[in-house]
């Protein structure tokens, strides 16, 4: 199977204006993503698709490679669908453009699913949440799944509730955790991809702002990986601070 990566970069964020161009340790955010998802064994091309011709630019010089996409879409998934559909492709994977930690491994844990069972239209990663921090965090996304790993629901919001602690709280001890946060790896079958994005968006989907609850509204199924990797998404210039730290203590 063709595996493709496309990554959407927008300039236009509402936190975080040029987000994708911000530097950290010499280079463009969307460069050390470019980069991470470059080590990954299971891609055969990796595309940045956006809307803005600093970013594609920026991306060239590089060495990467960018296509640029109308400046009217609402999401990423929009973004990405534009440039799935000019390709040749099996499997789409989103990779979002501000998750410069990224492990490679966690995007070939994302695939594996999609090649061992030709039913799973789409599939993602969820990690333990271990602090009580990124659990309130309305910007940490929350998911559970049911007994085989297909989401039951995302949410902005700490679930589950464990009822007999009588607060927000991840339970005490490695085995007994069951709050996960989403990490925002999406692999989609390329058809099933263009489909999902005909779709009209949902009420819930409008409410939490999360664009996968769509799916799950109209009934598909969603396979969540779970992975012992984390990863930081920077939606703030906090965030970007907090990166540089972590990639200054690494190296």
């Amino acid at each position: 199977m063709k595996i493709i990566a496309i990554i959407p970069a927008r300039y236009d964020s509402t936190r975080f204006t040029g987000k994708p161009l911000a530097s950290i340790n010499g280079k463009p955010l969307i460069q050390h993503v470019w980069e991470r998802v470059s080590m990954s064994k299971s891609l055969k091309r990796i595309i940045v698709a956006t809307d803005d011709e600093r970013i594609f630019k920026a991306v060239r010089e590089f060495g990467g490679e960018g296509l640029m996409t109308s400046s009217s879409h609402a999401s990423g998934t929009d973004r990405i669908s534009e440039v799935a559909k000019n390709i040749d492709a099996d499997i789409i994977v989103n990779v979002q453009g501000d998750e410069p930690l990224i492990e490679p491994e966690m995007i070939d844990e994302t695939v594996k699913p999609l090649l061992n069972n030709s039913e799973i239209l789409m599939a993602t990663l969820k990690t333990r949440i271990t602090n009580n921090e990124e659990l309130k965090d309305p910007n940490v996304v929350k998911v559970v799944t049911d007994r085989d790993g297909f989401a039951l629901y995302f949410s902005r919001f700490p679930i589950p509730y464990v009822r007999d602690s009588g607060q927000w709280s991840v339970v005490s001890g490695q085995e007994k955790n069951i709050h996960y946060k989403h990490i925002g790896i999406y692999v989609y079958k390329k058809d099933f991809l263009l489909k999902f994005a005909r779709i009209k968006p949902t009420l819930l989907e409008e409410a939490e702002k999360l664009e996968q609850l769509r799916a799950l509204e109209n009934g598909y199924k969603i396979k969540v990986v779970e992975t012992i990797y984390q990863s930081l998404g920077i939606d703030t210039p906090e965030d970007m601070e907090r990166v540089k730290e972590i990639l200054k203590n690494k190296n």
